[in-house]
């Protein structure tokens, strides 16, 4: 089966939506920025920006995402038009305009309404009956279609609906003026064949079905997400709603490098082709992983690091004769190749201006530039090899501690004693809106890293719990760059204050709580100290910023 009688599969990411639903994932509109112009040069056809009636700064990250990335054609050239930002809406005026405000400057724009369909949610949730559920769908996509002509529909816990009301709902909404269905599988309930089922019965029995694209949305909750949208896919499928890593909210998404591998790797196989440049899957799995916090499984499939490992002898053997006896996909083919020489010390601007271009990042400001460029100098004095891993990790570094965003604390100097017994640690912060210079010193029991910790706790004047640490070498040697990862809650265990005996690094046995606010933090340095101490306050910081969005109470929504 050639291209040319194969169906486009339309690729819908949804990694800054239902992927920042992830719990502790908080990222800052910097950070939304940079992965959707990421996404954009991926060749991404469709991107989920946000829910813009949640709060006013994801409003605010809709419309810099619409404005800024909206209209980028790097990397898409082949494609031949940008990429469609879209925004999610509930089924009321109010958040359909809030969306279409949003999304408004995007040359390609989607508004993605939704509704449940299932008798739980009707009763329960919405307390409606089925023909008041089946007016206010069409309502909804009637008054989406006044403002934009790209609408997306989806019947939220499709999965569970009875399947004939779902053909009466659809059929209504297609006539409304719909453009996309989308089937979510929302609490991940489905067995693959199950969904395919589903999908082909939908297709075949509701009116209109040949007028609009057919969408996939499921939920990893019994690990069967990439295995229901490839059913989907063999059914009638031709858009998937995945997200980078398949992160998202409880057990995740559907990750988006598997089933665009799946169907690259099959092509006489599935009846789609895609245009996903796959090369730079490991990129920006890395970027994704490194902004927010969610560490990616050695195991991963596609893009984790062992991915391209052979422990066995017999597979070594077999795959230094042929590789193809034991890799189904080459580590170049998604860009795990990422480990050569790249730059040296005495590498000028202009070549380091190159090289951030080849990995996307070619929009940056001259006062971004030079801060990129300062810190791959600091690193090339102390290591004899800079790799394409650690340029990614600097600039990840950069974008989570973006100044002057969510910054109220910088780090103005740190100094570190460490013994046999104990360890001391003198900081000074700066207050960024105050302009007060503060500084503290303490004492940690366990070491360096403990003892910054409680210095910063006391210096911000809060209790702070640290419910995970995790270090990561970049590349190989005792030079390699370090990566720090932290995610705290506020409040100290047992109602202990910030400055007592309670160690600072000593994790949580168990999360936060249901519904406790968690904070992600991501630090990257050649001093590993240094690395703790940048990730520690990026999530403090991202606390003190986030304390308003508590207090209104942000929405989240599932899909």
């Amino acid at each position: 089966m050639t291209i040319t009688n194969k169906d486009k599969l339309i690729i819908f990411d949804t990694t800054l939506r239902d992927g920042e639903q992830s719990p502790g994932v908080t990222l800052t509109v910097n950070e939304k920025i940079e992965i959707a112009k990421q996404l954009s040069r991926l060749g991404v056809d469709v991107l989920e920006a946000g829910f813009p009636v949640a709060s006013q700064g994801d409003f605010d990250a809709v419309q810099r995402i619409a404005n800024e990335v909206g209209p980028l054609m790097v990397g898409r050239e082949a494609i031949g038009k940008p990429i469609t930002i879209a925004g999610l809406a509930r089924a009321v005026p109010a958040d359909i305009q809030r969306c279409y405000d949003a999304i408004a400057n995007a040359p390609h724009k989607r508004i993605h309404t939704f509704l449940a369909t299932s008798d739980i949610h009707l009763e329960h949730k919405l307390k409606i009956t089925r023909d008041e559920c089946v007016k206010r769908a069409v309502a909804a996509v009637t008054f989406a279609r006044t403002l934009v002509t790209d609408v997306e529909f989806s019947p939220e816990d499709a999965g569970r609906s009875d399947q004939d009301f779902l053909c009466t709902v659809l059929s209504a909404v297609i006539e409304a003026g719909a453009t996309t269905l989308n089937i979510p599988d929302t609490v991940g309930y489905n067995m693959p064949e199950e969904y395919g089922s589903m999908i082909k019965y939908l297709i075949a029995n509701t009116k209109g079905s040949d007028k609009v694209i057919w969408s996939a949305h499921c939920h990893n909750d019994l690990g069967l997400a990439t295995a229901n949208t490839l059913s989907g896919i063999c059914n009638g499928i031709r858009q998937v709603e995945v997200t980078i890593n398949g992160i998202g909210e409880r057990a995740g998404n559907t990750a988006m490098e598997e089933i665009v591998m799946a169907v690259h790797t099959h092509p006489d196989f599935f009846p789609v082709y895609h245009t996903i440049n796959t090369s730079l899957f490991f990129r920006i799995s890395q970027l994704v992983s490194s902004l927010s916090g969610m560490v990616v499984q050695p195991n991963k499939a596609i893009v984790g690091a062992n991915a391209f490992l052979h422990e066995s002898g017999i597979h070594q053997d077999g795959v230094l004769k042929n590789k193809q006896t034991y890799e189904i996909i080459s580590p170049e083919t998604v860009g795990a190749n990422t480990i050569n020489l790249v730059l040296g010390k005495h590498s000028g601007r202009a070549a380091f201006r190159s090289r951030l271009q080849e990995l996307g990042f070619g929009e940056l400001t001259d006062e971004e530039f030079q801060i990129a460029f300062n810190s791959f100098k600091t690193l090339a004095d102390s290591k004899k090899r800079v790799t394409e891993q650690d340029l990614l990790a600097l600039l990840s570094d950069q974008v989570s501690s973006s100044a002057g965003e969510n910054n109220t604390y910088n780090v103005k100097s740190l100094q570190v004693v460490s013994g046999t017994s104990f360890a001391t640690a003198t900081v000074q912060l700066q207050n960024t809106q105050t302009g007060d210079v503060l500084i503290d010193a303490a004492i940690g029991k366990s070491g360096p890293i403990e003892a910054v910790f409680l210095a910063i706790q006391r210096l911000v004047g809060k209790k702070i719990r640290l419910l995970k640490f995790d270090i990561t070498a970049v590349g190989q040697g005792v030079d390699a760059l370090g990566q720090v990862s932290v995610k705290i809650a506020e409040g100290s265990a047992g109602g202990a204050s910030s400055d007592s005996e309670e160690s600072a690094t000593e994790t949580e046995d168990k999360d936060a709580g249901l519904n406790e606010a968690t904070y992600h933090g991501h630090g990257a340095d050649s001093d590993i100290i240094q690395a703790a101490t940048k990730a520690y306050l990026n999530a403090i910081n991202r606390l003190v910023a986030n304390e308003s969005k508590r207090i209104l109470g942000e929405r989240k929504v599932d899909v």
